[in-house]
């Protein structure tokens, strides 16, 4: 499968996870839905998601991570799945309050921005509760553990 990830740092914010790593996770996510394709993902400050936040939800707040699927019309698209945008200063201090390793919270953004770009989302119960399993699927063929603390069995 051809996959292609632009990793762009706009953050001051350190430690923050090598462009190799990033990479890593989003084939992950890909590879889980059988899909390849090309996106970019830009490590922002507060002030950038704060306006990013601002200009497409009408929050006036920064959040860990926003994605923008591609809007281009088919013929133009090509595999091009969109852009993703993620607060390092947030994804820190979630990391902190949550009490989750860094790098473990960073690859969950990733992978939930990645889902979100492959037409995920989790606007009502049934469709939270299925992105959120395939999350903790994917995080744990790359060693994480659940994020949401939850043990779903699986037959």
């Amino acid at each position: 499968m051809t996959i292609d990830v632009d990793v762009q740092y706009a953050s001051d914010f350190m430690p923050c996870p090598d462009a190799a790593t990033i990479e890593q996770w989003v084939n992950a996510a890909l590879a889980s839905q059988q899909q390849k394709g090309e996106l970019s993902i830009k490590i922002v400050d507060e002030a950038e998601m704060t306006m990013l936040n601002f200009d497409f939800r009408k929050k006036q707040k920064p959040t860990n991570v926003l994605s923008f699927p591609c809007q281009l019309p088919e013929p133009m698209r090509g595999d091009m799945l969109g852009d993703i945008a993620i607060c390092a200063p947030v994804v820190n201090q979630e990391a902190i309050s949550q009490g989750k390793p860094l790098f473990a919270h960073f690859a969950h953004m990733v992978i939930h921005g990645v889902l979100h770009l492959l037409g995920f989302d989790h606007e009502n119960d049934e469709d939270a509760n299925e992105m959120e399993a395939l999350e903790v699927t994917i995080l744990k063929t790359l060693g994480f553990a659940d994020p949401y603390g939850v043990h779903i069995v699986h037959d």
